[in-house]
């Protein structure tokens, strides 16, 4: 049985093309007759991944393009929403408080939302550092997309409403406090900008994941490597993560959780992206998301 990756890539006319990645070389799903959108793929994720396979596995019968002739896209144009989670590597805790440790006992997962829309933007896009901070810090996650609808999902069996996995930068405003209020992080500004949500390059297939909790995570400012860790090390696992959120809003196919970053973020020492910088992600099993840096307004 083949193993694909599901992306998008820019048409003739820069239109979001749906395909996947056998071999080095990319399959249009719109010519193969399967799926106008990979967002639409994911609303019936089980009996389209099948169809996924038997394509893969006959790719050789199907026209082609070498990955390297093609553009991508963020491989979900748009996802509704982005679950984030927050402080979720006790590394990460540690680095953001002065060396304090959660008692895992004593909480539960803590999550933000970004809106999919305005903050996706896919591999070797800009990424445009708003005029209104002068702080944009890198993140780099391990992301989960969701490929049933989950409503009270047993963290047991969480897993099986997994349609794939990615990678995802979160992007973070880190001098956008609030003014003149008693709340002491302003989420909304912080992490919600255009283009603050770098996704992609592709979606590989939970079947093609053997361990998601057993992954290396890994991501440079240009040749310098800033972060270094591991999936096994989350505070509350990918399964926690989606009973936590399932038992408060129905999970829908193409909803994306951001599972959490681990250490290495500039906000500790002042570090911070500027113009001509470019920020690498690589996920073990996934592959490489690469963004340069760019002024924005």
């Amino acid at each position: 049985m083949a193993s694909f990756k599901l992306l998008n890539y820019a048409g003739v006319n820069g239109e979001a093309r749906p395909g996947i990645l056998v071999d080095g070389n990319v399959i249009d799903l719109v010519s193969a007759g399967l799926g106008a959108s990979t967002y639409e793929l994911l609303q019936d994720w089980k009996a389209n991944h099948d169809r996924l396979t038997k394509i893969a596995d006959g790719a050789t019968s199907y026209t082609s393009r070498p990955l390297s002739d093609v553009d991508l896209l963020a491989p979900i144009l748009y996802p509704p929403v982005v679950y984030n989670a927050a402080a979720n590597y006790v590394d990460h805790q540690k680095e953001m408080s002065g060396g304090k440790q959660l008692v895992k006992s004593d909480t539960h997962p803590y999550f933000f939302l970004k809106s999919g829309p305005h903050c996706i933007i896919g591999p070797g896009a800009d990424i445009r550092l708003p005029a209104v901070s002068n702080f944009i810090d890198w993140e780099a996650e391990l992301a989960v997309v969701i490929g049933k609808s989950a409503r009270n999902v047993k963290a047991s069996d969480a897993l099986d409403y997994v349609a794939g996995y990615t990678i995802f930068n979160d992007l973070s405003a880190r001098d956008m406090k609030p003014v003149g209020r008693t709340f002491n992080v302003h989420w909304f500004a912080q992490k919600n900008f255009d283009g603050s949500g770098p996704m992609g390059p592709w979606i590989v297939p939970a079947s093609d994941i053997t361990d998601p909790h057993d992954i290396d995570i890994k991501l440079w400012v240009n040749e310098e490597l800033k972060q270094d860790s591991n999936s096994k090390y989350l505070f509350f696992n990918i399964n926690e993560q989606i009973e936590y959120i399932s038992a408060r809003m129905t999970m829908r196919p193409g909803d994306v959780v951001a599972t959490g970053t681990p250490s290495g973020v500039g906000a500790p020492y002042g570090g911070r992206l500027k113009p001509g910088d470019t920020v690498t992600i690589e996920i073990g099993g996934i592959g490489k998301l690469v963004n340069p840096v760019v002024q924005g307004d």
